[in-house]
Order: C-alpha cells, then sequence, then structure tokens
C-alpha cells in the first residue's frame, strides 16, 4: 500500500503526518511540529520575516528527511492564511523548492475548509449527521455546516489566534486592547454569520487545532479546580476525546485576559507557546459558541492533514466512497460556478455528455488520466461564463474567470488546465508561449491539447441546441476515425459540417484522419 505524506504549513506552525491505510483506516507512521509563527510578521508589517522564513525550512528539511526515511510514495504540501497575505510569499515559495525540490502550494480558506472536513467526516466518529465544524488555526477560522458527510455551508474568517495578537501589546492585556479585540471578533462573527444560516441546530460541534484542544483541557482542569502542575522536559499529551461546554469556555476566556503570560502557561492542558496567542483564540470559541447558541464542542485531533491524506488516497483508487465523494465536491463547485454567471446547466449538459462520450470512445487514442474526463466535462459546462465579462473576447474572459475562481475541490493547477481547455474554442489553438499554457507542467501540454480537441467536437456536435441531441457512434481504425451521425427530424448536416472543420486540427494532434458520416 503507497504511503503519503502532508505537510501542513500553517500561520503559527509546520506540521507533518506520514501515514498509510490498512483498508479504509488511517495508519499514522509518524508525526512532527515545529512552531514557526510565520504569520507573526505577515499580520503586521505584510512580509514573511527571515527569521520565519529560516526557522520554517529548517522544519521543512527535516520533514524531507523524514520522507525519506519511510519511503514515502507521494507528498503534498499546502500552505493557508499567512502565505495567502505575504507579499514575499512567491520568492519564500521559490526559496523552499530550490533547497527541497519541494512545491508548496498555496490555498484559499475555503479549500482548507474543504480538506478539514473531509479530514473529519472520513475519519471521526459520529461525524456524518448533521454537526458544526470549528478550525482556528493562526490566521484565519472556518467553520462548515455539514450534514450526511456533505458541506451545506462555510465560512472563512480572519481570526486566527496569531492574527488576533496584533490587538495586544501588553501582558496581561489593557482593557482598552481587548475592548478593541472583541468589537474585532464580534464584526465578524456577524459577517461570517450571514452565510451560515442553520448553525443553531447542529446536534454536534466538533472544534479541531490546538486552540481548541487546549481551550478544552484547560476549561476541564479549570472546571475540576486541578492543581498546576510543571514538569520540565515532559511531552505534552492531550486527551484523545474531551468536550468543553460553552459556559466553562468563557469562563476560562475571561480568566485569561487578566493573567500574565507565566500564569497562562501554568494552565494545565495550555502550556508554553500556546499561551502567548491563547486569548484572541479563546475569544473567537468564546463569542462564536454563545452568538449561534450552542452548547459547547467537541476536540478532535483531526485536521488538514488528514483531509489531504484522504484526498491522496481517494486519488489513487478512483472507485472508493472518498473519491466519489470529492468527485461530487468538484461538480458542484462547477455547477455553483455556472450558476454565478448565468450559465443554464440544461443548455450546456449535450456537450458535457458528448465530451464525456468522446473521452471514452477515442481513450485508446489520447490514453489521458481518469482525472481530465471530470476537467474536461467542467471546461463543456463553463466554456460560456465569458460572456458574463463581454461575448467579445468571451474564451479569453473564460479562462481567466475559471483560473482565478474559488471551485471546490479543484487545486490551483487543476483549475489551470480547466481553464486552459476551455479557452481554445474559438479561432486560436493552444501554443507553448501562451499565458495560460506557460503556467503549466510541461507534461500537461499535450494532453491539455488533445483534450482542447475533444470539447472542440463536443460543441461542434451540438450547433443546433434547438432539436434533441445527436446520437453518436465512434469507430477508431489504425489510420482514421469515423464519427456517425444520427440526427433528429432537422438532421445532422449543420452539425457534419462543423465536425469537418476541427479535421485539420484533430490530424495534427493525433495524428489520424478524421471523417464524419450521417447516417
Amino acid at each position: 500500500m503507497p504511503i503519503f505524506a502532508a505537510v501542513d504549513l500553517g500561520s503559527n506552525s509546520c506540521r507533518l503526518k506520514i501515514a498509510s491505510f490498512t483498508g479504509n483506516r488511517l495508519k499514522t507512521l509518524h508525526e512532527d511540529r515545529e512552531v514557526n509563527r510565520l504569520g507573526e510578521s505577515v499580520f503586521q508589517t505584510g512580509v514573511i520575516s527571515p527569521e520565519a522564513m529560516e526557522v520554517t525550512l529548517r522544519a521543512l528539511k527535516r520533514f524531507q528527511k523524514a520522507t525519506q526515511l519511510h519511503a514515502v510514495d507521494r507528498v503534498r504540501i499546502v500552505a493557508t492564511s499567512a502565505m495567502r497575505d505575504a507579499r514575499n510569499a512567491p520568492a519564500f515559495i521559490e526559496w523552499v523548492k530550490a533547497d527541497t525540490g519541494w512545491t508548496i502550494e498555496v490555498i484559499s480558506g475555503l479549500e482548507e475548509g474543504r480538506l478539514i472536513h473531509l479530514g473529519v467526516v472520513t475519519y471521526e466518529p459520529g461525524a456524518t449527521g448533521r454537526c458544526l465544524l470549528i478550525d482556528l488555526g493562526g490566521g484565519s477560522c472556518e467553520v462548515t455546516i455539514s450534514d450526511s458527510s456533505n458541506i451545506k455551508s462555510m465560512v472563512s474568517m480572519p481570526l486566527g489566534a496569531v492574527r488576533l495578537q496584533q490587538f495586544l501589546q501588553q501582558d496581561p492585556p489593557a482593557k482598552e486592547d481587548i475592548a478593541r479585540l472583541k468589537q474585532y471578533v464580534e464584526r465578524e462573527l456577524a459577517i461570517g454569520e450571514t452565510k451560515l444560516a442553520g448553525a443553531s441546530r447542529v446536534g454536534l460541534v466538533i472544534a479541531t487545532s490546538g486552540t481548541a484542544g487546549a481551550l478544552a483541557e484547560a476549561s476541564l482542569a479549570t472546571k475540576q479546580n486541578l492543581p498546576v502542575k510543571k514538569t520540565p522536559g515532559k511531552k505534552f499529551v492531550r486527551l484523545r476525546v474531551i468536550e468543553a461546554a460553552t459556559s466553562d469556555v468563557r469562563a476560562l476566556a475571561d480568566k485569561l485576559v487578566k493573567m500574565t503570560n507565566a500564569q497562562r502557561e501554568a494552565v494545565p492542558g495550555i502550556g508554553p507557546k500556546r499561551s502567548e496567542i491563547i486569548i484572541g483564540g479563546a475569544m473567537v470559541y468564546a463569542s462564536l459558541l454563545e452568538r449561534f447558541g450552542l452548547k459547547g464542542f467537541r476536540y478532535s485531533e483531526l485536521g488538514l492533514r488528514d483531509g489531504m491524506l484522504a484526498q491522496m488516497r481517494a486519488e489513487m483508487q478512483h472507485r472508493g466512497a472518498v473519491h466519489q465523494k470529492i468527485e461530487n465536491e468538484r461538480w458542484a463547485g462547477v455547477l455553483e460556478v455556472c450558476r454565478r454567471y448565468g450559465i443554464e446547466q440544461r443548455r450546456m449538459e449535450p456537450v458535457r455528455q458528448h465530451a464525456g462520450e468522446l473521452f471514452d470512445a477515442l481513450h485508446p487514442l489520447h490514453n489521458l488520466p481518469e482525472d481530465y474526463r471530470l476537467w474536461l466535462e467542467s471546461a463543456a459546462m463553463m466554456q460560456d461564463v465569458g460572456k458574463f465579462v463581454n461575448h467579445q473576447g468571451r474564451h479569453r474572459h473564460t479562462q481567466y474567470i475559471i483560473a482565478n475562481s474559488e471551485i471546490f475541490g479543484f487545486s490551483p493547477e487543476q483549475r489551470g488546465i480547466v481553464s486552459a481547455i476551455a479557452r481554445y474554442l474559438g479561432k486560436t489553438q493552444p501554443d507553448a508561449a501562451d499565458r495560460p499554457m506557460r503556467v503549466l507542467p510541461l507534461e500537461e501540454h499535450m494532453r491539455v491539447k488533445q483534450a482542447v480537441v475533444l470539447l472542440r467536437l463536443a460543441v461542434a456536435l451540438n450547433q443546433d441546441r434547438a432539436t434533441a441531441a445527436l446520437r453518436l457512434n465512434t469507430l477508431v481504425y489504425p489510420k482514421r476515425v469515423v464519427l456517425e451521425l444520427r440526427g433528429g427530424r432537422s438532421g445532422a448536416e449543420l452539425e457534419a459540417w462543423a465536425l469537418r472543420r476541427e479535421a485539420p486540427y484533430f490530424r495534427e494532434i493525433f495524428r489520424r484522419e478524421l471523417f464524419v458520416e450521417v447516417a
């Protein structure tokens, strides 16, 4: 069974998880963590400090040695809030690539939330019903309403524990600083609340990340009046299942704001490093739980890395349930883009169907990876979104919109592939010097060209949308391909003419002649 590694480059810490799978169960082989405070300088100055870069790079090199020791088959590195905000993030990404060969993928807040959701609903017991997921990291806070393992709504808010430290300049914090912090938190929660209708009616609240674990354990210790115990050098181990009531979280938050850092560090469950950023996180949790009328939360050790591992495994098992769930989320994201830009699904559906049919029938010619079927069908559905900007130059506008839109489950590279396929439906053809092609890996260039041909044929098959969709029979021979059309009452001459216009480009890409026959 393959071994996967997931690296989460967060705003407060970077984490590594190496795992294999036994059946549907995740088996952790190795974990590592480094508090790098990548976002500390970003949220104050807009750039990553040289010190944070150095600490992070040192940790990544250590992670890389672990992946080599465990003979990892695939590594994925994602960065979140701090890297999204940092002006010098591209320079740091290039530095990491030069020193390690690893490519950092900067993901959006919503993609971060989707991966966290995937990890929790895949591996957390009881998370398949209606529940609310809260992940408060160093730079952002993602809140998701889930029902039957499907995302119903989600919001990403700039309420990370490290980000909120900019309001707290003294130790203990001054009353004025706390007042400004509360005002900021309430404002952001009010904005996020508009996208979370029904949050108060969930049966279970699951909170992930270190802040949630610290608050849960500290709330329990404070409630039970446990004595403060500090054992130098002892590794901190968090309890596996732990819950916190809203009233206890609020009481703890109110106590923490009056303590010095040394006092907070001595609270059971918090410890060093976390004590420096716990106040903002505690305020967010207390206010969020109260605003939505929730009784409390259950802490889960699962998170972003587990979602990354689940997706990497699913991408290698195309028939698995997790893979199907990811595909459904991706398709829902495509349809949401169509809705946003006024594309009628019913009008584009015949093009999508023909694109998929051609993909299957011509597979001996193109041998494209299975994922390209979804990329092709997605491009078929979204090919006209550029008209929202202007009919003139619509293909260029379509490429820009797809490449820069938030589409659930699509990485920036995957959006780039889909956007490039949809770009070349007019008079132009893909060229390596074009901007849409330059941003793609070289190994994807020929694949994109082949997918473009398939989509152009699918569009040609749907010239007369007033009639029923054509029936298509595809015959593949050693030196030619024959498309047999069976039209409705109005025939298929217009579609046949459009298909024959694509024959020269078809021959250029596939090295076979294209013949069209009308039955």
